[in-house]
């Protein structure tokens, strides 16, 4: 089964970073809800996601559960656990299942630290991850649910470069904090002006112009951090795709 997607912190690294890193890699199928690590525990593995999404969720006592961070292509999910000795309390899993590129933590962590070129990607995807994480969490205290779920289509639709997007609503509503009743109706509005349409578990987006449009501030905002991201690669999440030789 071929891969044709690529990943993009991968690609920005210098060539010499890049094919030590690559002669490493193994390319695996990664299905939805599958595992990428744990709150509290050391990850076996990293991946460099090529296709698909994956969420990481905070939890909360009586069980809630809020998207505090999403990955794509552009990215690596474990690179949070390289930054130093605390314990991650997220848990990280598949919520559009895709494929990915992967290698054992520990030897990935012996790369991290003595490789400057593979270190200075992966803590400027890092800091990039800090910097979406402060937009999204004033976003979700200021903004109403309508902008709120606009900006959240439009960003999974720049991870996957797809149309239609597989998401159910209690899914939707973990991830912008809202429950399920209020989803179907903001998903029902945007789907009445025409800019998506939602039926079992697929959204397509029809409109990008409108959902943009439908938006809050903040999606110009995390996109630029998207594009500005990596120096050599800033604009290759919105080029056509390009693939591992």
């Amino acid at each position: 089964m071929p891969y044709p997607l690529t990943n993009i912190l991968v690609d920005a690294l210098p060539e010499d970073s890049r094919r030590k890193l690559i002669s490493q890699l193994k390319r695996v199928p990664l299905q939805a809800r599958t595992s990428l690590y744990e709150p509290g525990e050391a990850p076996k593995y990293v991946h460099f996601i090529t296709s698909g999404i994956a969420s990481i969720v905070t939890s909360m006592s009586n069980g809630d559960t809020t998207e505090v961070g999403t990955v794509g292509r552009e990215g690596v999910p474990q690179g949070v656990h390289l930054l130093g000795p605390a314990l991650v309390p997220t848990r990280c899993f598949m919520q559009i299942g895709g494929t990915s590129f992967r290698m054992e933590f520990n030897a990935f962590e012996h790369l991290f630290n003595t490789d400057e070129g593979i270190r200075t990607g992966i803590l400027a995807y890092s800091q990039y991850q800090a910097l979406l994480l402060s937009q999204v969490a004033g976003c979700n205290r200021l903004h109403d649910v309508n902008a709120r779920l606009a900006r959240w289509l439009l960003m999974i639709q720049d991870r996957t470069a797809g149309t239609v997007l597989k998401l159910t609503q209690e899914f939707l509503g973990q991830m912008i904090g809202s429950q399920r009743t209020t989803v179907s109706a903001v998903a029902g509005a945007l789907q009445a002006r025409g800019f998506i349409d939602y039926s079992r578990g697929n959204v397509r987006i029809l409109d990008r112009t409108g959902l943009e449009n439908a938006s809050c501030e903040c999606y110009l905002q995390t996109r630029r951090l998207l594009e500005g991201l990596y120096e050599r690669a800033n604009q290759a999440l919105f080029d056509e795709d390009s693939s591992f030789e």
